[in-house]
């Protein structure tokens, strides 16, 4: 059913007051008028089934009933306070117990935010200026994260290529860039540089990209041999690999890491947590003037996306929850294959059964470079089919979580055969 306004309406109100008439999010082209479950649907009412869950946040669906209950409830209590206040710290302790390298945590509204944070901590605790990140590898909007996270001109590494006007040249100087799963090329750029860097930052599973055997525990050992801090980048991982993320998946952990999306239950929240010693930056008390990281936000441990958090990951600790949202992605990886092999189509299937796309390649993807080297017009047709099938599909990953159904695993599958099939039509 239509509502009184048609999704062009929208589109044309957006052109008028939002540049490039969007959030700068995903397709301004679609605007969603609700969500529940699995499924969203458009401002002309059409339905799909959700493997974009705003971008990862609602793992455990949209309109959970138990965590509408407990932001019902705490709405009556109040919004926000700008002081400490008993649900952010409940989820603080929530965290630790779950994080295996959180002593402490920082809370901020989002991911970027975080990854700001922990790489000036990580200045802040070693005195040294210079971030290593891997090409491709996205820590939000900062200056530093905005370095050769989707570069289109492919420079020598270890230089960084800027993403964004407005970045000072400056900050590429500090900046040292590395191919993601290359432990070699790692190892010799911090032993060129190890006097020099603060940190090295990574997604343990970078967007979509699966570490190598023995590629984490390389960067553990030798950022802990040199007095390096290692972040790990768990905003997309945290909760999402298993419930203590990519550091119980991997058996690695960091120094620090940061989390956001799945923690604060479809509402902005973020936070930095890791080791006491590092995260002390924070306490002027206990480091001085000279050691203190000044960090301030309004909504940070904000009670209503405490609760949905809190609420969210007691969903995710009970049995059989992670378990669950594994078949579903291993049945769906399954049927992205079937449907390609059947057709002849050369591809890749890269990531987790949690979060995986297809790259349209015959050679292995191990890198950023390697994703690039996709066919990037096949990729447009297969996923266009796909929405016009009413799947909501990422252009760069698909998210699966507890929320799907039989119903919606069968469609999705019936709706993989047809787009494969319009790749060779």
């Amino acid at each position: 059913m239509k509502t009184s306004i048609s999704q062009q309406d929208w589109k044309d109100r957006a052109a008028q007051v939002l540049p490039a008439a969007g959030f700068g999010n995903f397709d301004p082209g679609l605007i969603i008028r609700e969500g529940k479950g699995s499924r969203v649907w458009d401002e002309d009412g059409n339905e799909f089934i959700d493997y974009l869950i705003g971008s990862g946040p609602m793992l455990v669906g949209h309109g959970h009933p138990e965590v509408l209950d407990a932001v019902q409830e705490q709405l009556g209590k109040g919004l926000t306070f700008f002081t400490n206040n008993a649900r952010g710290i409940e989820l603080a302790e929530a965290l630790v117990e779950a994080v295996p390298c959180a002593d402490q945590v920082r809370y901020v509204s989002t991911g970027g935010e975080a990854d700001m944070y922990a790489m000036r901590l990580a200045r802040a605790h070693t005195g040294r200026d210079k971030i290593l990140k891997f090409e491709g590898g996205y820590h939000g909007m900062s200056a530093e994260a905005l370095m050769s996270l989707a570069p289109k001109t492919l420079i020598n590494f270890p230089q960084a290529v800027p993403d964004t006007a407005g970045t000072p040249e400056g900050v590429r100087d500090n900046m040292l860039i590395a191919p993601f799963n290359d432990a070699e090329f790692v190892r010799q750029l911090i032993a060129e540089h190890a006097d020099e860097i603060a940190c090295v930052i990574v997604e343990p599973l970078q967007r979509l990209i699966p570490p190598e055997p023995g590629f984490l525990q390389a960067l553990r050992e030798e950022t802990q041999k040199h007095g390096i801090v290692l972040v790990f980048d768990e905003v997309v991982t945290g909760f999402r690999l298993a419930y203590g993320g990519a550091q119980e998946a991997y058996e690695v952990v960091p120094d620090l890491c940061t989390l956001g999306k799945v923690i604060g239950g479809g509402f902005p929240l973020a936070a930095i947590a890791g080791r006491k010693e590092i995260m002390d930056h924070f306490d002027k008390a206990v480091v001085g003037e000279k050691g203190f990281t000044f960090q301030v936000g309004t909504l940070s441990g904000n009670p209503v996306a405490s609760v949905a958090g809190l609420k969210t990951l007691e969903i995710l600790k009970r049995p059989g929850a992670y378990d669950t949202i594994r078949g579903h992605g291993e049945r769906l990886m399954a049927a992205f294959a079937n449907a390609l092999n059947s057709q002849g189509v050369a591809h890749q299937i890269v990531g987790d059964p949690v979060l995986f796309d297809v790259v349209f390649t015959e050679n292995p993807v191990k890198n950023y470079r390697d994703v690039l080297k996709g066919d990037a017009a096949k990729a447009k047709v297969f996923n266009q089919s796909l929405r016009e099938s009413g799947i909501l599909k990422p252009d760069s990953k698909l998210y699966t979580h507890l929320a799907l159904t039989e119903a919606d695993l069968t469609q999705t599958e019936e709706a993989l055969d047809r787009a494969a099939r319009a790749l060779v039509a």
